[in-house]
């Protein structure tokens, strides 16, 4: 059930009625039940891994509530880690591993079986958010669920199972068991930020997708310019899908009153690579900190390392080693976890080593720039690290939606060194799939989110300021958004619903 579809529109309709006509202490109920047939309409198969899922996390979570022994308990969360992150590696990477030893043992008639492997919506989301939970109970950050049929509505709430965030089951599971009453400022506020989400996927993602699966589809046969293009494209393109859905989902979640961690925070205003993926899937970005990154960098192996860094390397850059090596391990992880294939790697490696780097130079180079007298927190070199920051991400974009990793490179090897200029002057791009006012609209739109999120970086909540605003305004600026969603997006020519790029990890 694609989400930017008017059957999806009838499907929350009939659920928030529901909802909010069953008793308050039933509420929990209608949304586990929504939540499973929202499920099982992308594939009744699909629900053994959901469940699967859900009895090894709620198990071990009762488990450990009754072990006083250490390495008991140490063997339980093994065991949920191990068999909740084995499903995900099996039916994500293991026919790549597969082909791969393959290709490495052909001509000695040695050959492991490669299945036809199905990858369920949103497996990844629901699999961390399911460990994260027995980790916090392993921790002793809170006692666990008792009621499994609770338990598997946390797992499963339909609108984050799409593509996140990531929620913490303290935060979120309290939420889903409260009676809610209907709140008409929250229906309002939930619509208006659907209808937000959903002027970015359809209005502007979609079209720029157009560019984008033109040149990559047969991207030999254009040159360097139209490349470079593309991936710019790109860049606007998953931005808005993936902001855009999350306003979607959080809005759905916010009519029913239930508030979502915030997934995105302006990324494209950020200062450095580590400050861009701090604010893009924060959700991501926070479970990895929480659960790989702390446990790691204080883990014995990194505090020998560290010992032995330190001896080594008198100074801030002994201290500074270890944590590097761990940020290091955790954008790699990042990478791979985006998909079963060299480019992921490739991208997990660019981003880890240049935060890596980033990290061991940070003090050098503020010492460098207060040496040379410029300064570091600046307004003018703000808008340098703004700017190199973005181009920083812009090239990783060729890898994370190149069709392999060698055409990455020969993209990247295009733009680089046959650039061609004249092919976005000549006519080329007529032949792209854009109109002159499809442009115009994702040119226009990409301004008024970036005029959004300028004024949002500068502290003012736009919301808040538009409620402040004539009634008569604020209904003008959500008819006009309706009808540039409907009369621009869902009914012009040759429009397709399409899935979200994130639905894929």
């Amino acid at each position: 059930m694609p989400v930017a579809t008017f059957s999806f529109l009838l499907f929350i309709s009939a659920t928030l009625l529901v909802y909010f006509t069953v008793p308050r202490r039933s509420q929990w109920i209608v949304l586990l039940v929504a939540s499973y047939v929202f499920y099982a309409s992308a594939g009744v198969k699909q629900l053994l891994f959901l469940v699967l899922t859900t009895i090894i996390s709620f198990s071990a979570g009762f488990l450990l509530a009754g072990v006083k022994n250490k390495n008991k308990k140490k063997f339980i969360l093994a065991s949920a880690l191990v068999l909740d992150f084995g499903l995900l590696v099996f039916l994500k990477y293991y026919n790549f591993a597969a082909s791969g030893i393959n290709a490495l043992l052909a001509g000695t008639g040695f050959a492991l079986p490669v299945f036809k492997l199905l990858l369920p919506l949103g497996i990844s989301f629901y699999i961390f958010q399911s460990a994260g939970y027995v980790i916090d109970v392993y921790r002793g950050k809170y006692p666990p669920e008792r009621n499994i049929a609770r338990f598997a509505l946390f797992v499963s709430f339909f609108p984050q199972i799409i593509q996140g965030p990531i929620s913490r089951y303290d935060r979120l599971a309290p939420q889903l068991s409260a009676s809610h009453e209907p709140d008409f400022d929250r229906l309002k506020y939930g619509i208006q930020l659907m209808l937000w989400g959903y002027l970015k996927k359809i209005i502007i993602a979609d079209r720029a997708a157009v560019l984008v699966n033109t040149v990559f589809a047969d991207y030999m046969n254009y040159p360097g310019s139209i490349a470079a293009l593309a991936v710019l494209f790109y860049c606007i393109q998953i931005y808005c899908d993936f902001s855009g859905g999350i306003d979607i989902i959080r809005g759905i979640a916010q009519m029913m009153g239930i508030d979502m961690v915030e997934n995105f925070r302006r990324p494209y205003f950020a200062t450095s690579l580590a400050d861009f993926w701090r604010r893009w899937h924060i959700s991501l970005g926070g479970w990895m900190r929480d659960y790989l990154f702390f446990p790691l960098s204080l883990s014995r192996p990194f505090y020998r390392l560290g010992k032995r860094t330190r001896r080594l390397f008198p100074g801030k850059l002994g201290k500074i080693i270890p944590t590097s090596l761990a940020s290091f391990i955790v954008f790699f992880v990042i990478g791979i976890w985006h998909g079963a294939s060299f480019k992921y790697m490739a991208f997990g490696l660019y981003n880890g080593n240049i935060i890596s780097f980033s990290i061991i130079a940070a003090p050098y180079f503020t010492a460098f720039l207060e040496k040379i007298r410029i300064d570091p927190q600046g307004l003018p070199w703000r808008i340098v690290q703004i700017i190199s920051t973005n181009f920083i991400v812009f090239i990783g974009r060729y890898f994370t939606r190149g069709p392999s990793l060698m055409a990455a490179l020969r993209m990247l090897k295009r733009t680089v060194f046959s650039f061609n200029m004249q092919a976005l002057r000549d006519g080329t791009f007529r032949t792209l799939g854009l109109s002159g006012f499809d442009l115009f609209l994702i040119v226009a739109g990409c301004f008024i989110i970036f005029l959004v999120g300028f004024y949002q970086e500068a502290g003012v909540e736009v919301r808040k300021a538009l409620e402040r605003k004539n009634w008569l305004v604020q209904w003008a600026l959500v008819m006009a958004a309706l009808a540039v969603l409907v009369f621009f997006g869902i009914y012009r020519e040759g429009y397709i619903a399409s899935e979200f790029i994130y639905q894929q990890y």
